[in-house]
């Protein structure tokens, strides 16, 4: 396994400063964002590391030109929006950008592009089944088409009074993952996943490793705190910021020790990237810096 971070704490510093600091510090990979150039529409989205719109060969060979530079691979391409949004043109916009993540991974030579599913928050799965059909069919073969696999991450993505109860990801449990693969079953379609997702869902984050063990394309590595006094005062179905904390890994719930057991037992040999949204790190650029080299000190002692 390699250990790697996400690009997306880091939206001040340029894709080569990323990876010398990676190179620095003693990482061997860099998940990129890729969202489109714009005003962000929640924490950690809109960063753009490498723009895709457009990218050609000659893009490809600048960015390769850096990676041999620093030594640090591409673990993966991120850009996380809402493919199946209500609002047509966000939904559009997404579907169109993501294709244009896909084909940058496909001229990198990338192994994945990391996204969510998406979700219209105001339907239910089986309303939602007949969209997701036809907007991940088409999506999937594009990306068969360009030898690039996507992993889709499982975070509910409910957080604000609009995405609460039913969030804007509908890809979040083994019984949807089923169903998912089931009807798309291509080889490009696989999890990149998340296990502190889990730990505040009150489900067994294990699990998935040994059951999903060939669709693991990627894995975020991110605990999480949870406020049990709180809980008892607010109840599941408060919104989950209501209870839980995203935590460095080793600062939370999660085994991490278990964790890379049952990981290493699925046969998993890719990438494990960390994915800081501590608030407690994110005060200045020379915290969320140390937040990584300190994960990296904590994970290593798993791998």
């Amino acid at each position: 396994m390699k250990l790697g971070f996400v690009s997306a704490i880091l939206p001040d510093l340029t894709l080569e400063e990323i990876l010398a600091f990676a190179a620095e510090t003693g990482y061997e990979s860099v998940e990129v964002m890729c969202w489109p150039v714009e005003r962000a529409t929640r924490r950690y989205a809109g960063v753009t590391h490498i723009d895709v719109t457009p990218f050609a060969a000659t893009d490809a060979a600048r960015v390769q030109a850096l990676i041999a530079q620093h030594g640090i691979a591409i673990s993966a391409l991120g850009y996380y929006p809402n493919p199946l949004s209500a609002d047509p043109q966000e939904a559009q916009t997404a579907v169109s950008h993501l294709k244009g993540v896909i084909n940058a991974a496909a001229l990198l030579g990338t192994p994945a592009v990391n996204t969510f599913v998406g979700r219209d928050p105001g339907k239910t799965l089986d309303e939602n089944w007949p969209r997701f059909l036809s907007v991940w069919t088409d999506l999937i073969a594009f990306a068969e088409a360009k030898q690039v696999r996507v992993g889709i991450e499982n975070c509910p993505m409910y957080f604000t009074g609009d995405e609460w109860p039913a969030g804007k990801n509908l890809a979040i449990s083994p019984a949807v993952w089923r169903r998912m693969f089931e009807a798309i079953p291509s080889p490009c379609f696989g999890l990149n996943y998340d296990p502190s997702h889990f730990v505040w869902q009150q489900m067994d984050y294990l699990k998935p490793l040994r059951e999903f063990g060939p669709r693991l394309f990627h894995i975020h590595a991110k605990d999480v705190r949870l406020d049990r006094h709180r809980l008892d005062e607010v109840g599941i179905l408060a919104t989950p910021l209501e209870y839980h904390q995203p935590k460095l890994p080793g600062l939370g719930e999660i085994a991490w020790g278990r964790f890379f057991s049952e990981l290493g037992a699925a046969g998993y040999q890719g990438h494990v990237a960390v994915e800081v949204e501590d608030r407690a790190y994110e005060g200045s650029l020379a915290s969320r810096k140390a937040a990584l080299r300190q994960s990296l000190r904590y994970l290593r002692n798993f791998l």
